[in-house]
């Protein structure tokens, strides 16, 4: 049974991996049927920033989608556990997020679709995860912690702030703040103005075409990704194409570190969260592993930030 923590009221909630693991990879394949309507409701958009989810005062929002003759909107309410279904009709129809398996998720959230008039076709896999078991077909029984929900939504909703913040120093092309449910991360890129080699592809059930598009252009990306597999929660950055010496660089704050396995940097959440100062201690990260990324690139720094 969820249990009411210590720490409720903290912008920075403790948030271990192993502590929400099934919620965690359920609400993720969730998150993924959810955001697969949005990839087929709404045109089709450079580095493929049509396709992810935004945050909200209440969850995880697709923003508006057309559909028929109007537009749909669909939430995850992490406060109050409703999937929501908003048409511009003024009809609202809803569905309660608790513990079921991925095939009953989708089955139900199917007829929330055609109970209101959202004709839809998306295709039923799972993308950038090892088991690539189709929604339909996934009756393991799935957990829904709504304690471990609302700490998630938390830190979403304080790294979401910090990331718009850093996302407003930069004049040049930068993308919106957005929740990738491929790979179940919180993300900000910002770019040189050149376009970037062909990349190599070979994420877990994408396509190397999809991969190409995103990564089409030069870029220095930052974000928040939830844990898992073994590893911790933490805010990240990285650049491509990959720098030879961006591991050597010098960055702040001391906790954080280079991963070569990954190819990017880590500052750990739990660093973040115990910190005296974890919105300055992320500051400090976006910026100086940034600062590292255009430096060895050679980016234009002065014509592409503000102070």
């Amino acid at each position: 049974m969820p249990t009411t923590p210590a720490d409720s009221g903290t912008s920075w909630p403790a948030l271990p991996a192993d502590s929400w693991t099934d919620t965690r990879q359920a609400l993720h394949m969730w998150t993924q049927i959810v955001g697969k309507t949005r990839l087929a409701l709404s045109p089709m958009l450079n580095h493929w920033w049509q396709v992810p989810l935004y945050v909200t005062a209440r969850g995880l929002s697709t923003g508006a989608m057309p559909y028929a003759t109007g537009i749909c909107e669909i939430v995850f309410d992490l406060v109050g556990h409703r999937l929501r279904l908003y048409t511009s009709n003024g009809k609202t129809h809803e569905m309660a997020l608790q513990p079921r398996s991925v095939a009953d998720f989708y089955q139900r959230y199917r007829s929330l679709l055609h109970q209101a008039g959202v004709e839809v076709k998306i295709w039923p896999v799972p993308v950038e995860v090892p088991d690539a078991t189709p929604f339909p077909d996934n009756h393991q029984p799935g957990a829904y912690d709504t304690d471990a929900v609302r700490r998630f939504w938390q830190v979403l909703v304080r790294a979401d702030t910090l990331l718009n913040e850093f996302r407003s120093h930069f004049t040049g092309k930068v993308s919106p703040v957005h929740f990738f449910w491929g790979s179940f991360d919180l993300a900000v890129t910002r770019f040189s103005g050149r376009p970037a080699p062909p990349h190599p592809g070979g994420m877990p059930h994408l396509a190397d075409w999809v991969t190409r598009e995103s990564y089409s252009a030069e870029q220095s990306a930052a974000g928040w990704w939830a844990g898992g597999n073994g590893t911790e929660a933490s805010f990240y950055s990285y650049a491509y194409p990959s720098l030879p010496d961006f591991g050597q660089a010098r960055v702040q704050p001391e906790q954080a570190f280079f991963n070569r396995e990954m190819g990017e940097f880590l500052l750990p959440y739990e660093a973040v969260r115990s910190g005296t100062n974890p919105d300055q201690l992320v500051r400090d990260f976006l910026q100086s592993t940034y600062a590292a990324a255009a430096d060895l690139a050679r980016w234009d720094r002065p014509a592409l930030e503000r102070a």
